[in-house]
């Protein structure tokens, strides 16, 4: 009874309230709208000079390309405009040598080349009409271009190289503009190809969801919620008063004003830094000092799938190495039968090291209703090397990681629930608020969705209204999702 009783403590360690979450929306509306306002902001509110979404009539063929790490992938995509599209694709592995090129043309020519075969593999008519006469204008395929590593966007396909990450480490082309660099290589190449948009993963899938979602309702949010977290949203053009700022300091840019609206990067990984809201255990606290990056993500350090696994081993490891008879996986009453022996943790154990435990681990146990919890105790000897755990300690685990998931689950509510609120869009009009959603979390841990909705019911100015609230899966935003960003590009250039 004594491990019940600690660990149950530990567990309310995690707990956040209505109160809790109210506050957390306040605070999330107030940094959002002062992110909107100046430069240098925790939450960076972050221009994407995209100022419309589609509503799933759109028609087309696009291309678009994904440097997301390791692997370029280069699509197309046919936009059928009822909703659905067909798609083909090709992805290659980036050489190690060009991902430390002395020079940016190194690489750049390299993905040029990947969208030159692709061109004669699956639309190889209109490459060789090209290469053998010159097109015009309108025959150029419209290229949207996700870049998955900071920049400085300027313009919706403007954007310089702030620094590398992921193992890339090209110095010549940091501050350069990346669509620019792109662009001359494609050129180099004579292929019908113009970069018309620079595209974030998560204002991808904000596109993605709003062709794809049912009826005529415009999606108003994009978030990821996997390894890491960010969301994207539409924003009223007025609002964003930083942009007076932003043009003096890098010139104007040139976009659509007439919508009214522009599609906001929020980077809300870095919510509240400061920590006026947030929660923060020692475990938090403890992860934060240990990590890359001690002081910033804050947010994204409580909710993202990369942190919980090692939020959950920091606070296993304090039970375990608790000096006390309550101490975890030590239990030796043995009131189910499982062992008459102390239980042991193999001195390799996962346990021991710096993100051990996958967040996988805590979607097995969430989800482990079995006869005295046999799922977890296989996974607690399989990926932990505890033998012969009770039915006690895997009571306690399932209880950890139930308190730690939940929390992720409604902080991610204060961040959607902000936008929706900070938006007025509830208010607007009866139509559905629409949120397109992406990420592992969100997909695979069970009951995530669910935490999230019971947490809009808690807070004020949704309430009820949480049922108006429609939350679906966006898959594909660098696929489909950059190529309907490269569409909107298109339409204002024309």
């Amino acid at each position: 009874m004594a491990l019940t009783e600690e660990v149950n403590r530990v567990a309310a360690l995690f707990e956040y309230g209505p109160e809790d979450l109210n506050k957390g929306v306040k605070e999330y509306i107030r940094q959002m709208n002062e992110g909107l306002e100046k430069q240098g902001t925790m939450l960076s509110q972050i221009p994407t000079y995209v100022t419309n979404v589609p509503n799933g009539t759109e028609k087309g063929t696009y291309l678009a390309v994904d440097l997301g790490g390791t692997n370029f992938r280069v699509c197309s995509i046919v936009l059928h405009g009822n909703h659905t599209f067909s798609l083909q694709q090709s992805k290659v592995a980036v050489p190690r040598t060009l991902m430390e090129a002395k020079k940016a043309t190194d690489l750049f020519s390299f993905l040029a080349k990947q969208i030159e075969a692709f061109l004669k593999e699956h639309h190889s008519e209109h490459f060789e009409a090209h290469q053998q006469k010159g097109l015009g204008s309108k025959e150029f395929f419209d290229l949207g271009f996700t870049f998955s590593f900071p920049v400085n966007q300027i313009g919706i396909n403007k954007g310089k190289l702030m620094r590398w990450t992921k193992g890339f480490d090209i110095d010549e082309a940091i501050g350069q503009d990346v669509c620019g660099l792109l662009q001359v290589e494609i050129d180099a190449l004579n292929l019908p190809v113009r970069v018309a948009a620079l595209v974030n993963d998560t204002v991808g899938t904000l596109m993605a969801r709003s062709y794809t979602s049912p009826g005529t309702t415009k999606t108003l949010i994009g978030a990821i919620f996997g390894t890491g977290t960010n969301g994207a949203y539409v924003e009223k053009l007025d609002k964003v008063t930083k942009m007076k700022d932003i043009a003096a300091a890098e010139g104007e840019a040139s976009y659509d004003r007439s919508t009214g609206l522009m599609v906001i990067n929020s980077e809300w990984g870095s919510f509240d830094n400061a920590l006026n809201v947030l929660p923060n255990t020692p475990y938090d606290v403890d992860l934060d000092k240990e990590s890359v990056n001690p002081g910033i993500q804050m947010f994204e350090k409580r909710v993202s799938g990369m942190f919980l696994g090692e939020i959950l081993r920091r606070a296993l490891l304090a039970l375990y190495q608790n000096d006390e008879e309550v101490a975890l996986f030590k239990d030796t009453s043995s009131a189910d039968n499982d062992t008459s022996s102390t239980t042991t943790v193999a001195n390799d154990s996962a346990l021991y090291k710096q993100w051990g435990i996958d967040t996988s681990f805590l979607s097995i146990v969430e989800e482990d209703h079995s006869d005295h919890l046999r799922i977890t105790k296989q996974t607690l000897e399989l990926q932990l090397g505890v033998s012969a755990p009770s039915t006690e300690d895997c009571v306690a685990v399932k209880t950890l990681v139930h308190a730690i998931g939940k929390r992720a689950a409604r902080l991610s509510a204060v961040a959607l629930a902000g936008v929706v609120i900070g938006t007025d869009k509830l208010k607007e009009s009866d139509e559905p608020v629409d949120i397109g959603v992406d990420g592992s979390l969100v997909e695979y841990y069970p009951g995530f969705e669910d935490y999230i909705r019971e947490a809009f019911r808690e807070i004020e100015g949704i309430g009820a209204d949480e049922k108006r609230i429609r939350i679906g899966l966006a898959k594909d935003g660098s696929g489909l999702g950059a190529a309907l960003i490269a569409l909107v590009a298109a339409n204002k250039a024309a």
